[in-house]
């Protein structure tokens, strides 16, 4: 059975009134081994419970090679009711405490070989709404740390410019891809803006609709990402991931599936799946 730890909160960056990125350093300055893309059980006091200590998991936007701190990226949904967790959260401040469960799970755990036991060299596509982004600011952080040549793709869907968290981090990446060149840092970045007749968003240039608009064909028989990367995607040359609301998951395997990718749970006769996803909501 795990055992909660305590930490403090080091950091809090505002994007929004709703949306903050928290910095978590554990009191005894330990952060064991543990693999991208899994999350962090956070636990907080309730007020209004006698303070008693309910959990959350949140996915992790920091990677195993940071031994500083766990960083994550939360939104504050308050309706149709606030979560207990969030809201205590939201109303904590730089230093805080908090308990915490170390990081599990392994819905997106990066895919490193194939069920035949090779590499799998497929180029990695990531499709994040929302918060879902966190595990792929994670894996952008940790396969550029551990010198990866696999091509990443990093696409992200948001409701308003201001929450495209991580876009200036991201973007850097990128650049740093085109001046190292591809074939010693192969990364790419993209956005999509979901409301862009609304008036914040009037600057927004780029791709829009949700993000896995990404991923319809356009009159060309190509869609946003085979443009992007060049080429047609399949299952043999692409594995992707996918985190957020369900509706997202769902809207990308209506593109996905009928191109022949695989969610994990339904590989084929030789293993094989090119999805991986985790939901919530």
């Amino acid at each position: 059975m795990a055992v909660d730890k305590k930490g403090k909160i080091t950091y809090v960056e505002l994007l929004k009134e709703d949306l903050s990125i928290f910095r978590v350093v554990p009191d005894d300055g330990v952060i064991p081994d543990y693999q991208t893309g899994q999350f962090l059980t956070l636990g907080m006091p309730i007020p209004s419970e006698e303070n008693k200590i309910v959990r959350r998991a949140y996915s992790l936007a920091s990677h195993p090679e940071n031994k500083k701190y766990y960083e994550f990226v939360i939104r504050w949904v308050r309706k149709p009711l606030p979560g207990r967790v969030t809201t205590a959260l939201f109303n904590a401040g730089v230093g805080d405490e908090v308990s915490f469960i170390p990081p599990t799970g392994n819905a997106l755990l990066i895919n490193d070989k194939l069920p035949n036991g090779e590499a799998d060299n497929r180029r990695i596509v990531c499709l994040g709404g929302g918060t879902g982004l966190a595990p792929f600011v994670a894996f952008a952080k940790h396969l550029h740390d551990v010198g990866d040549k696999r091509e990443l793709v990093v696409l992200h869907g948001s409701s308003y410019v201001d929450e495209l968290s991580y876009k200036n981090f991201l973007t850097d990446l990128e650049t740093e891809s085109e001046e190292r060149g591809r074939d010693r840092w192969n990364f790419r970045y993209a956005a999509a803006i979901s409301r862009p007749q609304e008036w914040f968003n009037r600057s927004w240039k780029g791709q829009t609709g949700r993000v896995e608009t990404f991923l319809r064909p356009k009159s060309s028989g190509m869609s946003p990402l085979e443009e992007m990367v060049g080429e047609k995607i399949t299952p043999e040359n692409t594995i992707f991931y996918v985190c957020g609301w369900q509706g997202t998951v769902d809207g990308c395997m209506d593109f996905l599936k009928p191109a022949g990718f695989r969610i994990e749970k339904d590989k084929d006769e030789n293993g094989n799946f090119s999805v991986k996803f985790e939901s919530y909501g």
